[in-house]
C-alpha cells in the first residue's frame, strides 16, 4: 500500500494534537499512580475476554428458524401445511437440487437440458455443482416440513353451484376433434376469432358459425393475440413443454393478402403473454413481454428505435412471468407496468416508471410457491376510480395434482394507494382464469371463470363456474351440463355476434399430468372449442 504525499503530512501535523489530547486526559483526570496500579489489579482480576467469538453454527438453530431463512431467499416462507406429507416428499428432494444437493453423481446431468437450454441453466448457475448449504442443515429443514405438515389436505369448501346458465345458449361445433389441443382463443369481433392448437401447431381465424376463413402455421401454437390501432401482433410459444429454450417471438400480422409478417422479437423463453404502450415517452409504441422459461426466464420491456428495431431490457431475471399490463397506476402521466409471476416467487408486482426508460419494482402482493398462480386482470370493481384486481390461482402441473383448499378466484380491492386487501375469496380447485364483467347489464361485475384442475371425480361441473353478482359481495354460481365434455385451457369474452353483449368463448386442451375417466372420451374426440351465446339481446 503506497501513501501519497497529502496523506502523509496529514499524519505528521495530527500527531502533536494526539498528544496534547492525551496528555490532557492523563493530566485532567487526576489520576495517580496508586489508582493506576489499583485499576491493573481488577482488570487482572476479571476473565479475559478473547477477540474472536466462535460463530453460531447453524445446525443449532431450531428447524423453523432455519427453514424460515434459508427458504425466503428464493420465495414466501412456504407454511408446511400447505401441503400433505406425500406431496412435501416430492418437493423436498427438488428443492435441494437448487442448493447443489443431489441423490447420486448422475443427478445433475439429468436436470441439465442439452444445447442451448442446458447453456442458458448452466450460465445462472441454477444447479450448482457443489452444495451451497450444509447438507445437515438441509435435511433439519425437510425434516420438519415432513414432521410438521398434515397426512392429508382438508377438502374444498364445499359451495353449491346451479346447473344450468339463465340467459345463455350453448353454441358447438358441428363435429368433434381427437385430441384437441386448444391454447389460445380470441374474440377479434362480430364473426371473426383467433383459434391457436399447440399440437397443431396451427394459428386459424374462424367466423361464428365454426368455418375457418384463415390459417397459419404457429410453431407450437400462438399464446396472445394483441390487436393495435395500426396492427395485430402474435406472440408465438416456441415450444408448449416445459424447457429453457428460447424459440418463442413475436411477429406481426399482415394487414392484407400477400403482406410479410416480420419477427420483431425473438429467442424468447416460452413466453406466455405480452401488452404495448409508450414506456419512455418518446412517441413510439414499446412492448412488455412475459417469459415464463423454467428453470430461467424473465419480465423485460422491449424499447422500440425510429427504425423500428427493439432492443431488450431486463425489470425481472426469473421464471414464471405469466401476465403483464401497461397502465398509469399512479395517474402521474407515465406509463408503468404491473405484473404476475408464478413458478417459485409468486406475487404481482409494479415496476413504477421513473422516466427516461427506468423503472422501480415494488411488491403488491405475496403468495406461497404451492398457490399455483395462474391469472390476473386489473378493473374497478367498487367504481372508486382506482383499478383493483382479480387473481386465480390453481396450477397443478408440477407434481400429482392434489385438491388444495387455498385454489380459486380472489379478489382484492385497491385503496387508493395501490394498496391491495383481498375482499372476496370463492373456492375453485385449479382455476385457472376469471373475467370480470356485466354480462348480465345490470350494473354490476359478474364473474366467468373456468379450472384446467377440477375435481373431476366429484366436481367435473366445475370446470367452468359463472358468477352472477347478487350484490355485497354475493354471487351465485352456475354451469352448463356439458362443462366436462372439454377440458379448459382457454376462454376469452366478447361481442360473438354484434348484438351489443357480452359472449364466452371457451377452447378445449387434452393435456395434463393426472388421469381421469373423461380423458379417454376426449382423446377420441371432444369439443375442441365451445361458445356461450349470451342472449340478453
Amino acid at each position: 500500500m503506497s501513501i501519497s504525499y497529502q496523506s502523509l503530512r496529514f499524519h505528521v501535523n495530527i500527531f502533536p494534537l494526539l498528544i496534547q489530547v492525551c496528555l490532557f486526559f492523563l493530566i485532567g483526570s487526576g489520576c495517580t499512580s496508586s489508582s493506576n496500579e489499583k485499576t491493573r489489579e481488577n482488570q487482572e482480576k476479571q476473565p479475559k475476554k478473547s477477540h474472536f467469538q466462535k460463530k453460531p453454527d447453524p445446525i443449532d438453530q431450531p428447524a423453523v428458524s432455519l427453514a424460515k431463512s434459508y427458504c425466503t431467499g428464493c420465495h414466501q416462507y412456504p407454511d408446511p401445511a400447505l401441503l400433505d406429507k406425500e406431496t412435501w416428499k416430492t418437493i423436498l428432494p427438488r428443492m435441494g437440487h437448487y442448493y447443489g444437493i443431489y441423490a447420486d453423481d448422475t443427478t445433475r446431468d439429468w436436470l441439465m437440458e442439452g444445447g442451448r437450454a442446458g447453456q442458458i441453466v448452466a450460465r445462472n448457475n441454477v444447479f450448482p455443482e457443489s452444495p451451497t448449504i450444509d447438507t445437515l442443515v438441509f435435511n433439519k429443514i425437510s425434516a420438519y416440513f415432513l414432521e410438521q405438515a398434515p397426512d392429508k389436505l382438508d377438502g374444498p369448501v364445499e359451495n353449491d353451484i346451479r346447473i344450468g346458465l339463465e340467459g345463455f345458449s350453448l353454441r358447438r361445433p358441428d363435429s368433434q376433434t381427437r385430441n384437441p389441443m386448444t391454447l389460445m382463443v380470441h374474440i377479434s369481433g362480430p364473426n371473426r376469432f383467433y383459434i391457436s392448437d399447440v399440437g397443431r401447431s396451427s394459428l386459424a381465424i374462424m367466423n361464428n358459425a365454426f368455418q375457418v376463413q384463415k390459417t397459419a402455421p404457429s410453431p407450437e401454437g400462438t399464446v396472445w393475440i394483441h390487436e393495435g390501432e395500426r396492427y395485430d401482433y402474435a406472440l408465438v410459444i416456441g415450444t408448449f413443454n416445459p424447457t429453457d429454450m428460447d424459440l418463442g417471438f413475436v411477429m406481426r400480422l399482415p394487414d392484407g393478402p400477400g403482406q410479410p409478417t416480420p419477427i420483431i422479437a425473438r429467442n424468447l423463453q416460452r413466453p406466455v403473454h405480452m401488452d404495448r404502450g409508450d414506456l419512455d415517452g418518446d412517441g413510439l409504441e414499446d412492448m412488455v413481454i412475459c417469459e415464463y422459461g423454467k428453470q430461467t426466464g424473465s419480465l423485460a420491456w422491449w424499447k422500440q428505435d425510429q427504425n423500428g428495431n427493439y432492443l431488450k431490457r431486463i425489470l425481472r431475471q426469473k421464471p414464471g412471468a405469466t401476465k403483464a399490463y401497461i397502465r398509469d397506476l399512479n395517474n402521474n402521466g407515465k406509463e408503468d407496468i404491473i405484473a404476475l409471476f408464478g413458478q417459485g416467487d409468486e406475487g404481482i408486482f409494479i415496476y413504477y416508471n421513473q422516466g427516461n426508460g427506468n423503472f422501480v419494482e415494488e411488491s403488491v402482493l405475496r403468495f406461497p410457491a404451492s398457490y399455483g398462480s395462474s391469472y390476473f386482470e386489473l378493473f374497478d370493481f367498487n367504481e372508486d376510480g382506482h383499478m383493483d384486481i382479480i387473481y386465480t390461482n390453481g396450477d397443478n402441473a408440477d407434481y400429482d395434482p392434489i385438491a388444495k383448499p387455498y385454489h380459486g378466484i380472489r379478489i382484492f380491492i385497491n385503496d387508493g394507494n395501490n394498496r391491495f386487501k383481498e375482499e372476496f375469496f370463492y373456492p375453485l380447485n385449479g382455476a385457472y382464469k376469471a373475467v370480470p364483467a356485466d354480462f348480465d347489464q345490470d350494473g354490476d361485475v359478474d364473474i366467468a371463470a373456468i379450472s384446467f384442475f377440477p375435481d373431476y371425480e366429484n366436481a367435473p361441473e366445475k370446470s367452468f363456474v359463472y358468477l352472477e353478482n347478487q350484490g355485497s359481495m354475493d354471487f351465485e354460481a352456475g354451469t352448463f351440463p356439458a362443462a366436462a365434455e372439454g377440458r379448459w385451457m382457454a376462454m376469452d369474452v366478447g361481442d360473438m355476434d354484434g348484438d351489443g353483449d357480452l359472449d364466452i368463448l371457451l377452447g378445449s386442451m387434452v393435456f395434463g399430468t393426472d388421469y381421469s375417466d373423461y380423458f379417454d372420451k376426449w382423446v377420441e374426440g371432444s369439443l375442441p372449442f365451445l361458445w356461450l351465446e349470451n342472449g340478453l339481446r
